[in-house]
């Protein structure tokens, strides 16, 4: 293994650059407004935990987490997703607290992709989740709420595909019976979206042709409302018949929130976690290739931590929605000039004063001292005082409170 060079950074990391760091930060901020306006208070927790309890439960491929020991040989790992966490502080530190309890987060979270072309081993997400309630009122309200999300950060074209863990799991259990390693392998060509690699394999399969068409028309189930009357023609399977009554109960809540609009059914979604019990969704902006949104049900997971519960939540990638932000040319829309207050020594109260006043104002002051000849103390460069003494032009970018005209 070579030396790293000195300003070489570990592969899947980046740095982020003032102008890439506030609009990381504007798009945290709006995000968590629009959740804390629905009633989601904010939650911070580690960023190492336990292996043998948050990195078992995150449901992140082993290969995938970031693992290290501690001083007693414990083994760590970085936080691969903020789900498992979450559930941890609901089963133990508000484990009193009664449902449904709402919270909201942001933070960075770390897995294993580097050899994954334009996959981050580091990346920001900010979510929320929703503890206690099982509903379709539940589904569709942290639906709506991701789309509020979205629209608050600045994406303007996006659509949220929505579909329901239990169809699949109930179709491919009716056409592979105890077929676990075929299962699998469909299962897997659906959540890397290789239709051709779906279609070669089921086509290789030894089923009859009534189980092998049950499997090829999934994949047509895409669209509107409507597909949820095509999917009960399928077969008569009472997994896949609750899910796609849960999925109408869905739709017409989200009707009543008025996104029905940014809603495309998709029956052959999965999700990439395996706790993931119902509906599913992910959410994808124009002109991008990885969705900005991931979400779904996980009535399973809390019970791991001794505290059963149904829940279900949504993370918005926020590192994606800052690079699609950017490719769109949208710059949060926020006014970033910075006022520059020069001052010099006989000067400089007055000047700190003013620079204290405008900050309360929330505006961006640098002060900035300039000797008696007109050279900056900073580089020794010489630029000219174009104030006059003590002159406050709130008109333009610069003030100067000094005694050169």
């Amino acid at each position: 293994m070579t030396k790293p060079r000195m300003f070489e950074k570990p592969s899947g990391v980046r740095d982020y650059l003032p102008e890439a760091v506030r609009r990381l930060r504007a798009v945290e901020r709006k995000a968590l407004c629009t959740m804390d306006s629905w009633g989601y208070a904010q939650i911070i927790t580690p960023t190492m935990e336990y292996y043998e309890t948050v990195g078992t439960a995150s449901s992140t491929s082993d290969h995938k987490l970031f693992k290290l020991l501690n001083q007693r040989g414990t083994t760590m790992v970085l936080r691969s997703d903020m789900t498992a966490p979450i559930a941890r502080v609901v089963a133990s530190l508000l484990g009193k607290e009664p449902y449904p309890i709402r919270l909201s987060y942001h933070a960075n979270v770390f897995r294993s992709m580097e050899e994954e072309a334009g996959r981050e081993a580091e990346f920001y997400q900010t979510g929320a989740e929703m503890i206690g309630d099982g509903s379709p009122d539940a589904d569709a309200e942290v639906i709506a709420l991701s789309i509020a999300c979205l629209e608050a950060t600045g994406i303007e074209r996006f659509k949220v595909a929505l579909g329901h863990h239990g169809f699949l799991e109930g179709l491919l259990e009716y056409a592979l019976p105890q077929q676990e390693e075929a299962q699998t392998q469909l299962k897997l060509r659906l959540v890397q979206r290789d239709v051709v690699g779906y279609r070669e394999l089921i086509h290789n399969l030894p089923i009859d042709q009534e189980h092998r068409g049950c499997l090829e028309q999934v994949l047509h189930l895409r669209g509107g409302r409507d597909v949820l009357k095509s999917a009960r023609g399928i077969a008569d399977v009472p997994a896949m018949m609750e899910s796609i009554h849960h999925l109408e109960k869905v739709w017409d809540v989200l009707e009543a929130y008025g996104v029905e609009d940014h809603i495309v059914l998709d029956l052959t979604m999965l999700g990439d976690f395996s706790y993931y019990t119902g509906t599913i969704f992910e959410g994808y902006a124009a002109d991008t290739g990885f969705p900005v949104l991931n979400g779904g049900r996980y009535d399973n997971l809390l019970q791991q931590f001794g505290r059963s519960a149904p829940a279900t939540g949504f993370a918005l990638q926020t590192t994606r929605i800052v690079d699609a932000l950017s490719t769109s040319g949208d710059a949060t829309n926020e006014d970033i000039a910075t006022l520059t207050i020069q001052y010099d020594e006989f000067h400089r109260q007055e000047a700190f004063r003013e620079a204290a006043r405008l900050r309360k104002e929330g505006k961006k002051v640098v002060t900035q001292y300039i000797d008696s000849e007109g050279e900056k103390r900073l580089d020794g460069s010489v630029e000219p005082v174009v104030q006059p003494d003590a002159c406050v032009n709130r008109g333009s970018k610069v003030l100067a409170f000094t005694n050169r005209a």
